[in-house]
């Protein structure tokens, strides 16, 4: 069965770009609520740690290097079938392939750039959401039926 939560972060060349209110507002537009929300700049060993499964692939150096290079905004998403539906908001990590009116399409400046994170499996959106986020800082109302227990991020 789908979950209901996902993550997400706007990376540090979409904050740098002021591009904060309009990614949330198409993320709310398309029917997701916002369970958790925060400013924040990761160090380069917080980065490191989160993107730790791509560690060896030719790409990593430099995309912890840039999720650490400024601000980003973290945010738990919720909705039925969550990451499906955010992935497919977001749409392909290659902006150039992404479809029209996407997320990364509107808004990516290039591959390394693509201007969000989305978690790619509901099981990774609980442990993303843990490294950011107390069960404090969550914020959720009755109504939404949040039933999901908090993971801890692996070590």
């Amino acid at each position: 069965m789908a979950g209901n939560t996902t993550l997400t972060m706007i990376k540090p060349g979409a904050v740098r770009r002021n591009l904060i209110g309009p990614i949330l507002g198409m993320i709310t537009e398309h029917g997701f609520k916002v369970e958790a929300l925060k400013l924040t700049k990761l160090s380069a060993r917080q980065a490191a740690k989160f993107y730790k499964v791509h560690r060896g692939k030719p790409f990593y150096d430099g995309l912890v290097t840039y999720m650490s290079s400024g601000p980003i905004v973290a945010a738990i998403l919720r909705k039925d079938n969550a990451v499906t539906e955010f992935r497919e908001l977001i749409g392909n990590t290659d902006p150039e392939k992404a479809d029209e009116g996407t997320i990364r399409k509107l808004f990516a400046e290039s591959l390394s750039h693509n201007a969000v994170h989305g978690s790619d499996s509901d099981d990774n959106a609980m442990k993303e959401a843990a490294f950011f986020f107390s069960e404090t800082e969550r914020f959720c109302p009755e109504e939404w039926h949040c039933d999901e227990e908090v993971k801890e991020y692996p070590q």
